[in-house]
């Protein structure tokens, strides 16, 4: 999951991993760049690059390239990957190397995803929810792989990043979602990926648009408030209309946006609504997961939210 910056990505994404699972399906939302909002939003205590289960069926990892690294070379080399990982010459040198950071933390989502887990002990996951960085960051994470394998073209780096890049590019086991605000720049940046993941030879598969304000008023409505604004007396019920009117216009502002991306994408597209509540706790979050549920199901109707 990627969007610009600001647009609840991250909440859209724990919503994801609720109702996956709701479903019965066995969920982890991954934070990537060493994040940990969602154990936050669950009020859990930070724990570092482990696998925290926060309600039944569904998990959580932070991921740090570091980590990654670590563990990457204890699987693949054992004891001397170990000793080699833990000199901080060799750290330095790999971390600064260009879209090493990268090809780590999507390398670490790939073992996450795959049904024999690479890591000891560890049971596969139905469903893994990336929670990916903004717009054009989370496009170079889903080119590193290739891009490593293209250069090194031999050894393990190679063979691993020809894996990851198959992987990223089948759609029928990975899809791209992206998370959009009814606004003008959130929506030209969702535009610009949609090219972008195609010059890739990737599709983005769905557009969540986040906050929607519901449309109250029909236009024979608008004209009846605009002529109560205009006979109006009172300075409380000019007010009162003059909020009423606001809130349509915007509304009508988000539906123009929205119909932009409809005109410009083929990806199915869902809606939110706008929750009037700061922070969003678990309740909201159910909340957005109803919603959601609802978009997804019928991708040309706003999710409806009982409240």
């Amino acid at each position: 999951m990627t969007g610009k910056g600001g647009v609840g990505k991250s909440t859209v994404a724990i919503a994801l991993g609720l109702l996956g699972a709701r479903s019965g399906l066995r969920t982890i939302v991954v934070e990537l760049a060493n994040q940990e909002r969602v154990q936050k939003t669950f009020e859990h205590q930070a724990e570092h690059f482990r696998e925290v289960e926060l309600a039944p069926g569904l998990f959580t990892i932070s991921i740090d390239p570091q980590h990654s690294m670590d563990e990457y070379l204890r699987i693949r080399v054992g004891p001397i990957g170990h000793a080699i990982g833990s000199s901080r010459l060799f750290q330095a040198f790999a971390m600064a190397t260009p879209g090493m950071r990268e090809l780590l933390s999507i390398g670490k989502v790939w073992e996450l995803a795959q049904l024999q887990r690479k890591t000891r002990g560890a049971a596969p996951y139905d469903l893994v929810i990336v929670d990916a960085p903004a717009t054009g960051h989370g496009v170079g994470i889903l080119r590193t792989p290739r891009t490593f394998a293209e250069i090194a073209r031999v050894g393990p780096i190679a063979h691993q990043g020809r894996q990851i890049a198959a992987t990223i590019a089948d759609p029928s086991f990975t899809a791209i979602v992206a998370v959009a605000l009814p606004e003008e720049m959130p929506v030209n940046e969702i535009l610009t990926l949609a090219d972008a993941l195609d010059r890739e030879g990737l599709e983005l598969e769905h557009v969540i648009v986040n906050a929607v304000y519901p449309a109250r008023f029909s236009e024979e409505q608008v004209g009846e408030l605009d002529a109560a604004l205009a006979r109006s007396e009172s300075s409380l019920g000019s007010t009162a209309v003059r909020a009423a009117l606001s809130e349509h216009l915007r509304s009508d502002t988000q539906r123009e946006q929205i119909a932009r991306l409809r005109s410009g994408l083929e990806s199915g597209i869902a809606e939110l609504p706008f929750l009037f509540a700061d922070p969003l706790g678990r309740p909201e979050l159910e909340q957005v997961a109803d919603a959601l549920a609802a978009g997804l199901n019928e991708p040309d109707r706003a999710g409806e939210v009982v409240t």
